[in-house]
């Protein structure tokens, strides 16, 4: 965070909406830069002309910058419903120790200020958002709404979150709460799910049955698979005896990495392979995420997928 921040601006907007809003500022110009401009958020209101329909609500001035006829978007038609679930569960706040040269955030951390950069696209495009965290159970679920009295009181939520201290010896069950999640949510909401899916003992059909029980309730799901890739999918440990905990049964493991590396990459590499097919299967929106890539590529995802969801609409 830059030193110079005038601290009545942080009072204002509270630690995490303050970055949330420089990632986003980031992002944003960083879209301008690219000749790739689909998804900018300026036309978040608007929609392509289409030849033959009414000009009454053309938008000229937008055309006079973008030579482009763009029309624009009733409220009803540019307002979706989102909802943010996070889980929170212990193996979430690994890596325990931050290296120097790995990630500067653990996945929890990581989660937590994506969430907080969806919110404020969310919050720029007049969208609305509702937060549910799980762990061994669902802890809280928050209905989405769009003002901007309930985007702060999630703000706050999430910090009090990353405020909390050491690790939380809490268990996973997330498939539990993805069904509790669907019932709980107003029908044809953008269900955003973060996780390491590290469900001790989990199923992947029963982990898609879920997911399917909210396509069934004609939500669209995407699912961020979150992980940090350099020790959780390659192994990357230095080759020496190493004492591995469970970070949530607090379980410890003494092994040396050589020996198994090969048979753990080949495993984490077929669990990747199975979610991504049976994803697509299920027309679920798979994310693989590693944290040490910041939050650029979440907030592209999450436009790509409203871009999706505006053009059914549309």
């Amino acid at each position: 965070m830059p030193m110079n921040v005038d601290p009545s601006v942080l009072q204002r907007l509270g630690r995490l909406e303050f970055l949330a809003r420089q990632a986003v500022e980031g992002f944003i110009t960083g879209l301008h830069k690219s000749p790739f401009h689909g998804f900018s958020v300026e036309f978040a209101e608007h929609r392509l002309y289409n030849p033959g329909e009414s000009t009454r609500h053309i938008d000229w001035k937008l055309y006079g910058r973008s030579d482009k006829l763009f029309v624009k978007r009733y409220e009803e038609e540019t307002n979706l419903r989102c909802q943010l679930v996070l889980d929170c569960s212990g193996s979430m706040w690994y890596p325990s120790e931050v290296a120097s040269d790995g990630p500067e955030l653990n996945k929890l951390k990581f989660a937590i200020h994506s969430c907080a950069a969806l919110i404020e696209l969310f919050r720029r495009q007049r969208d609305a958002v509702g937060l549910s965290v799980f762990a061994d159970e669902l802890e809280s679920h928050i209905p989405a709404k769009s003002s901007g009295a309930h985007m702060r009181m999630i703000y706050h939520e999430l910090e009090q979150l990353l405020d909390e201290v050491g690790e939380q010896r809490k268990g996973t069950s997330t498939v539990e709460a993805l069904h509790q999640i669907a019932e709980a949510s107003p029908r044809r909401s953008l269900v955003v799910v973060f996780s390491d899916l590290l469900d001790r003992g989990g199923d992947i059909d029963e982990l898609m049955a879920a997911l399917q029980h909210l396509r069934h309730n004609k939500h669209e799901v995407v699912l961020f698979h979150v992980l940090e890739d350099a020790t959780e999918m390659d192994f990357n440990f230095q080759d020496r005896p190493t004492i591995f905990e469970d970070l949530e049964t607090g379980e410890e493991l003494r092994l040396h990495p050589a020996e198994v590396r090969e048979a753990y990459q080949l495993r984490m590499a077929q669990l990747r392979k199975d979610l991504d097919v049976r994803c697509a299967q299920y027309r679920i929106d798979w994310v693989d995420v590693d944290i040490a890539s910041g939050v650029f590529p979440v907030l592209s995802a999450y436009l790509v997928k409203r871009a999706k969801m505006r053009s059914k609409r549309a």
